[in-house]
């Protein structure tokens, strides 16, 4: 499917945002200055991947915004778009939609799609602040964002590049247009070859001709996963600079990925010329990206900075390992994030009794206020962390109550609420797993507190019948202090185990208080051996480091080395 929504003028568009667009002086000119010839098409058309590089687990939709303001528009956009189309007609992967219509961003046909691409936007798209908050609220509940080229200078006042939404500078990794001559030659190094998204492209590395973009604002690898970069020894700079192309690190990025939230983020700016998109090879590479945004081709994104041989390894185990926020939960949200940083760890959980921040005396639970969660999104974002999971004691049953609870699970980017909800309530929290793609780990509290979920047996039973999103949160120290066997518990859960919240403790009795791992009596080693025979992959395997609260961190430290160690063990095995 491959149509205009609205197709609406660009004169109505322009009356539209006449406030935003006349305080600049600026004329909206067409979206790109020349249509695909029959040539470039039979051209694109002989490029095409011959399959998918991965089968779409459902039906999937890609709305292509090919909107510019104020800019007469790159010359590959209507090349992109046949590409993108026929891309997505021959391998099957996703159907196409093409809008130039900034209504579409609206909450009700923007969640009809996967994925969006801004296909080389230049200006400021779109001004009005509901359209931009339902653009954010699709990325990081989970959805798909793809730029190249010239979109690092999107919501942007054109010319100038003058910010006018730093939000969206941070989703797509990068401001600025800064760059040498149109066809460039460089050397481009894969600085990761090992992702789904680079195996088309040769993994030695591959020369090329575009404009390139150099970025120094917002670009960061503390926050992103750098695929492709200027191989600098082989490439010898030359042209005529138009703007600031030098950066004293000699980091120049081309395309990478990331999570925004649960957000997934491609940017390239490898899209200058209309010859990119009838390259078979660059074809692949795209194939690659949109599949990766759309949600079909996993790969990892844990940012380039950030990476160890152990977060390699839990990568490549499929594996996350996390402070769990009550861990901290006796300081702020906010200095929680600290903490986890500090601790060099890319994963976290939310507490919905602990206070948010100094100056927002709230809990962490719906009530909060855009500009307040938008807050906590940019606080994320600086750490370089992603939250995972999110405690609330008991999910409501009724309709709006639940309904409550993942609409702000979702704001907040997260995979898995852990809960303590009422049998009879699981219906109607079963509904909601499946609609808004959350799962509900039951958490497990002592014999007194959790009648029903203590035993690994009360969580099957209750989830007997329903939805793979429903099933376990394992409180390794409530197990063992109940005199449960953590491994005879993983294997009677199996898949039911959705998330874990990891302990030692220092014996085996009630009274018994957390230590570091591996140095107590959980055989926490067995625990995580069993884990990975087992094939699971939990959404976090969460620190929770229940003892001596305000001088925990270097026990916490200890916990973490040792995790660092039996993961590489666990995946060097293979």
């Amino acid at each position: 499917m491959h149509k205009d929504l609205n197709n609406i003028t660009r004169r109505r568009f322009l009356a539209a945002s006449a406030g935003a667009i006349a305080a600049s002086h600026l004329l909206l000119r067409p979206a790109y200055p020349r249509q695909i010839s029959d040539d470039e098409k039979a051209k694109v058309a002989a490029a095409i991947p011959e399959k998918s590089f991965a089968t779409p687990q459902k039906k999937r939709r890609l709305l292509i915004f090919d909107l510019n303001v104020g800019y007469g528009g790159h010359a590959s956009i209507p090349t992109a778009n046949y590409a993108f189309k026929l891309m997505g007609e021959k391998t099957g992967a996703f159907d196409t939609v093409v809008s130039s219509d900034p209504n579409v961003f609206s909450p009700d046909p923007l969640k009809t799609f996967d994925a969006v691409f801004f296909n080389n936007n230049v200006g400021n798209l779109f001004t009005d602040p509901e359209l931009r908050r339902s653009l954010v609220e699709f990325v990081y509940a989970g959805g798909g964002l793809m730029g190249v080229h010239g979109t690092t200078v999107a919501f942007t006042k054109w010319p100038g590049a003058i910010e006018d939404w730093p939000e969206f500078a941070r989703i797509i990794g990068a401001r600025g247009a800064n760059h040498l001559d149109p066809d460039e030659h460089v050397f481009i190094k894969l600085d990761d070859p090992d992702s789904p998204v680079t195996r088309p492209l040769p993994s030695a590395g591959f020369e090329y001709r575009d404009e390139f973009f150099r970025y120094h604002e917002v670009y960061s690898r503390n926050k992103l996963r750098v695929l492709l970069s200027i191989d600098t020894e082989k490439t010898k700079t030359q042209g005529q600079p138009r703007g600031n192309v030098t950066r004293p690190d000699n980091d120049y990025a081309l395309a990478w990925i990331r999570n925004y939230g649960r957000g997934r983020v491609f940017h390239s700016t490898i899209a200058h010329n209309p010859s990119v998109f009838y390259d078979p090879m660059m074809l692949k590479f795209y194939l690659a990206a949109v599949q990766f945004v759309l949600g079909d081709l996993p790969a990892p994104t844990i940012p380039s900075a950030k990476l160890t041989p152990a977060i390699t390894a839990r990568e490549n185990l499929g594996w996350k390992l996390g402070i769990e926020a009550y861990t901290f939960h006796k300081y702020t949200f906010f200095e929680a994030i600290e903490k986890t940083a500090a601790l060099s760890l890319p994963y976290m959980g939310g507490l919905s009794f602990q206070k948010v921040a100094a100056d927002i005396p709230k809990n962490f639970e719906p009530g909060l206020t855009e500009d307040e969660l938008r807050r906590i999104r940019f606080k994320l974002d600086d750490a370089g962390i992603r939250l995972l999971t999110y405690y609330y004691h008991q999910v409501p049953g009724d309709h709006e109550g639940c309904k409550r609870i993942f609409d702000f699970a979702r704001k907040i980017g997260i995979e898995t609420i852990m809960s303590e909800p009422l049998p009879r309530d699981l219906d109607t929290i079963e509904k909601f797993c499946d609609q808004y793609d959350i799962n509900l780990a039951i958490h497990n509290h002592d014999q007194k507190a959790s009648p029903i979920y203590w035993r690994p047996e009360g969580i099957l039973e209750v989830c007997k019948g329903r939805s793979s999103r429903i099933g376990a949160c394992a409180d390794l120290g409530y197990w063992i202090r109940a005199g449960i066997d953590p491994i005879k518990a993983i294997k009677t859960l199996g898949k039911r185990l959705i998330t874990i919240q990891m302990h030692d403790l220092s014996d085996r009795t009630p009274n018994a208080h957390d230590v570091p791992w591996g140095t107590g009596a959980a055989e926490t080693e067995k625990v995580v051996t069993e884990i990975r025979r087992l094939g699971i992959a939990p959404t976090m395997f969460g620190l929770e480091y229940s003892y001596n609260w305000f001088d925990s961190v270097p026990d916490i430290k200890k916990c973490i080395d040792f995790f660092d160690r039996i993961s590489i063990k666990l995946a060097t095995r293979g």
